[in-house]
């Protein structure tokens, strides 16, 4: 059994997350307010590479700043474990969000005139979000509860790959890189393999460095037979959150999930 992490590793790693997720609302919002703010107005000039495609720029936008808005709300609110029944209701929303700006920017991708390295960078964001969002569905519907949030994050990672493309471009371009179909092309995949990066070491350096504090007893358990895990060797743990770790979810009966190192049991299906 390893040692737990001490009071101030708590703090520390809690204020990590917040200034993280405080980062990214921030971000998200600016970007929300100029990127968005620009089609405010039918004749502006930013329509000027849509005259023909104003249908598929507005699905697109409608889808993408669903998935914006609600993924914060599904990743940090804690109220969806008292109101499943709410979780999953924002959730499709969040799903639909998806679908919806990933058919638009198929229409757009299918009628624009950009050279084929810019659609490729494209298409590869959009069947990445479309991936890693069937991945988290599917992961649900299993009862994985984990895995589901892990890939969630994912997800949520390549939501965000427009707002880091609008920031990566002028630095980009600032740097004295030439403003060409090469350097966006490069930039559209960049800017979501990046944040999926960043996702897999945050996971690696935070996540993993709370496991449960009973992990050990699950271990042996799977090697005994029933009838001394009915006798109590090797029984679950009181709380893992208690003790500084992080609880592993399963589905226990369609309307309760459990904690497979502890036990902990909470309302909601999975």
């Amino acid at each position: 059994m390893g040692v737990l992490p001490s009071r101030r590793d708590n703090v520390v790693r809690t204020a990590s997350r917040v200034l993280v997720w405080t980062i990214v609302v921030l971000i998200s919002a600016e970007f929300l307010l100029a990127a968005y703010g620009k089609y405010g107005l039918l004749d502006s000039p930013a329509y000027g590479r849509f005259v023909d495609r104003h249908g598929w720029l507005w699905l697109h936008l409608a889808g993408g700043v669903v998935a914006i808005v609600a993924g914060p709300i599904q990743l940090l609110a804690r109220w969806w474990w008292e109101r499943p029944a709410l979780h999953r209701r924002v959730g499709y929303l969040y799903f639909g969000g998806i679908l919806t700006a990933s058919a638009a920017a198929a229409g757009l991708i299918a009628t624009t005139p950009a050279p084929l390295s810019i659609k490729l960078g494209f298409a590869g964001t959009a069947l990445a979000w479309l991936a890693t969002a069937l991945l988290a569905m599917i992961a649900i519907h299993r009862g994985r509860v984990q895995r589901h949030r892990t890939w969630m994050l994912r997800n949520y990672a390549v939501t965000l790959a427009p707002v880091l493309f609008r920031l990566m471009l002028p630095v980009a371009i600032a740097s004295g890189l030439a403003p060409g179909a090469a350097l966006i092309s490069c930039l559209l995949w960049a800017s979501w393999l990046l944040p999926l990066v960043m996702v897999e070491v945050f996971r690696r350096l935070v996540l993993a460095a709370t496991p449960s504090p009973y992990r050990w007893r699950t271990a042996i358990r799977q090697h005994l037979p029933w009838f001394l895990i009915n006798l109590g060797f090797a029984g679950k743990g009181r709380d893992c959150e208690a003790h500084g770790g992080v609880h592993s979810w399963y589905n226990v009966d369609g309307a309760t999930c459990g904690c497979y190192h502890c036990k902990v049991v909470r309302p909601g299906a999975p």
